[in-house]
């Protein structure tokens, strides 16, 4: 644990920094290994552009806005920080995000959260996998699903990432090399593992897509048969930080959007519909929303049921 960085930097932004409520989403269960926060630190393990990386993000309160510490070991060390102002949401623009006088609970929210940045880590592969293995499945069951698998096939972070038991995601030539058995024994049915492999063998394709306008970001992902508005939404929100790629699909977002903005529960065609005035900012609806715990009220005994319906 004692092992000096091989990277450090830097970030002020001149406002409060949320960090968890930032890079949230980039935590695929309470048990990612690629993820810990711990003693007020959170850690990251990271298959970047360059190699592995361990990445340490730690929160000082100043008078002029937080400091954001960042110390990096690793290969991938130099590219992890160079990228911590974008993972944290420096490429965000919510200046032309005013919710309506008619959202009465968003306003709300966003006046509770109004330093709530979309997280961009660069990493479409990293994003990707854990994402088509969410599709159709319980949140519980993909997490479980997920961190079998990069257990099994992951390697140690660098640095004290190995010492905290923190991962790496496996390469693209190591999750490529998974056998179909060991996807299903690992709870991924043969339809989604088929989905993941079809998108490592075009993933340098996938990679480009940083360079991208959102939209046509997402309609390459969409290329990849498998891959549908729902997890090209999911990839574009954590990978490319795109504040409109809402979640159209899930079983839940559209019941608690539309709650939460006219009170009454409805469906994806109704989200986008009252989402209309939002163009550009619809997932920053969405996961205000979603940091607050808004949403429709549950009714009856809790039952299992997929996280989203189409892909």
């Amino acid at each position: 644990m004692s092992a000096a960085p091989d990277e450090r930097t830097t970030y002020s932004p001149g406002r409060p920094v949320p960090l968890l409520a930032i890079i949230g989403p980039l935590r695929h269960g309470a048990g990612d290994p690629t993820f810990r926060s711990i003693d007020g630190s959170t850690w990251l393990g990271q298959r970047t552009p360059e190699g592995p990386a361990t990445l340490r993000l730690d929160v000082r309160r100043a008078a002029d806005g937080d400091v954001v510490e960042a110390a990096a070991w690793g290969p991938g060390a130099r590219w992890a920080v160079a990228q911590v102002p974008e993972l944290l949401g420096d490429r965000d623009d919510p200046s032309g995000f005013v919710p309506a006088p008619e959202h009465p609970v968003l306003r709300r929210v966003h006046r509770e959260r109004p330093h709530w940045r979309v997280p961009r880590s660069g990493l479409v592969v990293s994003e990707l996998v854990p994402v088509v293995v969410e599709q159709r499945v319980t949140g519980r069951q993909a997490f479980q699903a997920y961190r079998r698998l990069v257990r099994g096939y992951g390697e140690p972070a660098p640095g004290p990432g190995a010492d905290l038991g923190l991962l790496v995601q496996p390469t693209v030539a190591q999750w490529r090399r998974v056998a179909s058995w060991v996807w299903l024994r690992a709870g991924v049915d043969a339809q989604r593992a088929d989905t993941v492999m079809r998108a490592l063998a075009v993933a340098p394709r996938l990679a480009e897509i940083t360079g991208l306008a959102p939209a046509d970001a997402r309609r390459r992902l969409r290329l990849v048969p498998g891959i549908g508005v729902w997890t090209a939404a999911e990839i574009a929100q954590r990978a490319l930080g795109d504040a409109d790629a809402v979640s159209v699909g899930d079983y839940h977002v559209a019941k608690h959007v539309t709650h939460a903005l006219e009170g009454v529960v409805g469906d994806d065609a109704r989200m986008l519909e009252l989402l209309r005035p939002y163009a550009g900012h619809r997932f920053r609806v969405q996961r205000l929303l979603e940091t607050a715990g808004v949403g429709a009220p549950r009714r009856g005994p809790r039952i299992t049921l997929p996280t989203h319906l189409p892909q």
